[in-house]
């Protein structure tokens, strides 16, 4: 093999991947077996009046890390485990007090 043909071959070997959107947020339900519940808070200026706006979203993670409602996490996104878990708890950050 030549060495333009070796370059090509490693170039397509390997697919880079995007990078995976990590989160914070507060674990509001542990109720589940593996899955807790995150509360995720964003906010952001209101583009017409400048006012603060709050936006809240919750979503499914698995939780591998034993976490407990109240305590603050770090969630990854990941791919689909379950119906409607698609993230995962990658450390506590905080824990409730």
């Amino acid at each position: 093999m030549t060495d333009k043909a070796t370059n090509m071959a490693e170039e397509t070997k390997t697919p880079t991947r995007t990078r995976r959107k990590v989160r914070q947020g507060v674990v509001t339900s542990d109720k589940m077996q593996r899955t807790v519940t995150v509360s995720l808070v964003r906010r952001y200026a209101h583009p017409v009046y400048g006012k603060q706006v709050t936006r809240t979203k919750k979503v499914k993670a698995r939780n591998d890390q034993g976490a407990k409602a109240g305590d603050t996490v770090r969630i990854m996104e990941t791919r689909p485990l379950a119906k409607t878990v698609s993230w995962r708890v990658t450390e506590i950050v905080e824990r409730a007090k």
